[in-house]
């Protein structure tokens, strides 16, 4: 039986690299201010998120045990990976700080 050769087109691989520049681009438009307001406001959702399911679940409504429980993870863990974020960013801070010039 033949080995056929495979052709890749070099249209693919361009289109790819064209959507990961275009995404660059626009990350590059946002500002430090807008990307630490949207992921405060990310955990903020998830925070809330899990305060109505689990009132949801305290008054009787219909919601799943485990649906409140995932809920309630996210928003740990969320709140936790801020933390750290936060953490490392106050100790990187006092790292410049002492830096002597």
């Amino acid at each position: 039986m033949p080995i056929n050769s495979i052709n890749l087109s070099n249209a693919q691989f361009n289109t790819v690299k064209s959507n990961v520049n275009n995404e660059y681009s626009l990350q590059n438009n946002t500002s430090f201010k807008d990307v630490l307001k949207n992921a405060i406001n990310e955990v903020n959702n998830a925070q809330v998120e899990s305060d109505l399911a689990t009132e949801k679940l305290a008054r009787g409504e219909n919601i799943e045990l485990h649906e409140v429980m995932i809920t309630a993870q996210k928003a740990s863990i969320t709140m936790q990976a801020a933390l750290e974020i936060r953490n490392k960013a106050v100790e990187a801070y006092q790292e410049m700080m002492r830096m002597q010039v």
